[in-house]
């Protein structure tokens, strides 16, 4: 390659690779795509100890107008090494990973093309094999391979075939429906109505599905894939998407709506009311739901998660089980659970990622709203809604995020003694407490005006940016400010971390 060699490890992103797509910053090109394809084929038959001819590949994209090139540009690496190339086309994620099991497939494994939430000018990709997805050393390996890889010299294989894979995906769904339903006839979900939002990405043909079920989808948006995401962001968390659902649902009449990030492996549904059920409610409605089928079982989170969802899933008598952010680290947690024999029947995060064992610990939002649309059904026939499991749950008063940046050079190393001098300082107080589930960073909990463990803050470290994401959650009002002022005063001393954005705080209240 010529020009400026491509730091291939700057592309990395958890446990795929991700970065700007168009324009002149772009660094998620053609010609790095191409290499990182032939890298994972050479990976596949290295790991997997096949010769290169035995190993296939299934590549798939999502709705980016960066994707189908970079589409093309995979499925040639692949070939330039001499392994087989299948081309997907419009696909998502979790059907990418269902392509390596479909029987008389004979995939070795799969990438999906897609940059998930994130604007339109990103992209990235996502690796799987028959385990599920690749994990962080395994990214390692394949980017060091594509930074000494030769992908100019001719293809040694030109096998490329086109295998639309989407209709075996939505034929699954539809059978895990009529199924679940124990449906006799082909209109399992006739007088269910419910309205599908895709946000302009992968997942328009799931209100197909539904409809051929027999589902009413009327008020159903932004089912036609657009690269440039006109609508709102496909982003089960931004606030604008979860407000034009909801807003569709209510104008529709809708029983329910259910709405989709842009590859589809993230999901959150708005009840008949418009009431948003992501977050906290999502983790909470999925778990009492599985802790009746799994009494006792444990749920792994991520370390956001609110109190008032620890006491949700241990009224159910289930165990609450916070852990590291990051979608592959809670998958990866309750695979290690099950493993040592704890029933661990979910892994999810406040995201909207949610793998269930049942489905091979595989992060679908498809799955997960299907599970959720059978339910729903079920308790229709009742007079009963999916809201209804959730009543209970105890919400924060106040909450919020903020991103304080992180000043010097080797961050991760600054981040970690701002956590050090933190946890030295709270460890003083009588009033708050280290939390006793603290898997990474700092949460602490506190005692605000009088009453006990009514607020709590967690500040933590950033996988690859120089920033301490810290969230606040307090059950009265004015609890989070309480703690922040606090922290500003702990943090106002170190060097090391600005904590500016903690004052435009006091200021957007006028305090």
């Amino acid at each position: 390659m010529s020009g400026t060699p491509v730091n291939y490890h700057s592309l990395k992103s958890g446990s795929d690779v991700r970065g700007m797509a168009i324009g002149g910053r772009a660094v998620i090109t053609a010609s790095v795509v191409k290499r990182i394809g032939a890298a994972f084929a050479e990976y596949l038959a290295e790991t997997r100890k096949l010769p290169i001819g035995k190993v296939s590949i299934a590549v798939g994209r999502d709705s980016r107008i960066s994707g189908p090139p970079l589409l093309e540009a995979a499925c040639e690496g692949i070939t330039a090494v001499g392994a087989k190339a299948y081309d997907c086309g419009m696909c998502t994620t979790p059907a990418m990973y269902m392509a390596i099991l479909e029987p008389g497939f004979a995939l070795v494994g799969s990438i999906m093309i897609t940059a998930s939430h994130h604007p339109w000018d990103i992209n990235g990709l996502k690796f799987f094999t028959e385990r599920g997805g690749i994990g962080y050393a395994d990214l390692d390996r394949i980017l060091a391979i594509a930074k000494e890889i030769d992908t100019d010299k001719p293809s040694l294989s030109r096998q490329i075939d086109v295998y639309p894979f989407i209709p075996l995906y939505q034929a699954r769904l539809s059978s895990l429906i009529s199924s679940g339903l124990e449906a006799d006839n082909k209109t399992p979900l006739k007088g269910f109505h419910v309205v599908v939002d895709a946000g302009n990405g992968a997942g328009g043909f799931y209100a197909d599905m539904l409809a051929s079920l027999g589902a009413y989808v009327e008020g159903s948006q932004f089912l036609e894939p657009d690269g440039h995401f006109p609508n709102h962001p496909p982003n089960p968390e931004n606030k604008e998407a979860m407000a034009s659902v909801s807003d569709a649902v209510v104008k529709a009449g809708a029983d329910l709506g259910v709405i989709f990030d842009a590859d589809c492996d993230r999901a959150a549904i708005v009840d008949s009311t418009g009431r948003e059920i992501n977050r906290n409610r999502l983790i909470a409605l999925i778990s009492a739901l599985l802790l009746q089928k799994y009494p006792g079982a444990t749920i792994v989170t991520d370390s956001v998660t609110s109190s008032g969802l620890t006491s949700f899933i241990r009224e159910r008598g289930g165990v609450h089980y916070r852990y590291k952010r990051g979608y592959r680290n809670v998958i990866d947690e309750a695979v290690r659970l099950n493993e040592t024999g704890i029933d661990c029947p979910l892994a999810i995060e406040t995201s909207g990622h949610a793998a269930l064992r049942d489905n091979m610990f595989l992060d679908d939002g498809m799955y997960l709203v299907t599970y959720l649309i059978i339910r729903a059904m079920l308790l229709k026939r009742e007079g009963k809604t999916l809201s209804s499991l959730i009543e209970d749950l105890k919400e924060p008063l106040e909450s919020a995020e903020y991103r304080l940046k992180i000043l010097a050079n080797d961050f991760r190393k600054a981040g970690e003694s701002v956590i050090q001098a933190v946890m030295k300082e709270t460890t003083k107080r009588v009033d708050c407490r280290i939390a006793p589930d603290n898997p990474e960073g700092i949460r602490v909990s506190f005692d605000l005006q009088g009453e006990r463990d009514n607020g709590w803050f967690l500040l933590r470290l950033s996988v690859h940016d120089p920033v301490m994401p810290l969230n606040v959650e307090s059950d009265i009002q004015g609890g989070s400010l309480e703690m922040i002022r606090i922290l500003r005063v702990i943090l106002g001393k170190l060097p090391d971390i600005d904590s500016s954005v903690l004052e435009n705080a006091f200021e957007i209240r006028g305090v």
